[in-house]
């Protein structure tokens, strides 16, 4: 393997390290990152870390401010209204067309236990990283890496604008049992009522996180 593929095979791992950490909700909204810091912390080169910032620059997710650094994006209420779009379109396809015996059905049924696991221990950030591995696994019904990785992206952009919430339980809560009863149509032979609900589910999820969301720029002087 030549020196400049492992350096590509490195930076794609620190990539998908840095955005994992964005998915699980370690840095919010405009939060500035320190290269020296994530140096240190995992053992690279300053050249790497900027080229993995340059990455997730390129994905919307970090901003780069000419004498002020990276920092993580504070998304627009626009963005939100977009991702949302694109969730419907792929998610409610992806569970109506889904095959009933698919493998993804173990990993939405393991993100629901989960779930329901987080919310009796009242870890709900917990919960909300269970209900990211919920709507992956039901776009991995549709069998496409192009959409797993388009996915990933719309997720660590969402969990980034879930970053400006400071009440957890009432943005993650509701979602539980909506995800109970998703799994439960699919796994009973009723795709097409489970995409029904999936896309009731999503539309009350967007209306919830822009009014919060919104609230939540007001008061922090931010504009969307």
């Amino acid at each position: 393997m030549s020196s400049t593929t492992e350096t590509q095979n490195l930076t794609d791992r620190i990539v998908e390290r840095l955005r994992d950490k964005l998915i699980l909700g370690e840095w919010v909204p405009g939060q500035r990152l320190s290269e020296a810091a994530l140096c240190e912390s995992l053992d690279i080169s300053r050249s790497t870390v900027r080229e993995a910032f340059r990455v997730l620059t390129k994905e919307g997710l970090l901003s780069h401010e000419p004498n002020k650094g990276v920092s993580v994006v504070v998304p627009s209420i626009a963005a939100i209204i977009d991702i949302y779009r694109v969730r419907r379109m792929i998610e409610c396809q992806a569970l109506a067309q889904g095959y009933p015996m698919h493998p993804a059905l173990a990993r939405m049924r393991e993100a629901v236990s989960n779930a329901v696991a987080f919310r009796e221990g009242g870890d709900w950030l917990g919960v909300g990283t269970a209900n990211m591995s919920f709507h992956k696994a039901v776009v991995e019904l549709a069998d496409s890496e192009r959409l797993n990785v388009m996915f990933s992206h719309l997720l660590a952009e969402l969990r980034v604008a879930f970053g400006l919430m400071q009440d957890p339980q009432f943005l993650h809560a509701p979602y539980v049992d909506m995800n109970l009863q998703i799994l439960a149509l699919f796994e009973s032979g009723k795709p097409a009522e489970a995409a029904q609900a999936l896309n009731d589910y999503l539309v009350h999820s967007e209306r919830l996180i822009l009014a919060a969301y919104a609230r939540r720029l007001a008061e922090k002087g931010i504009k969307g």
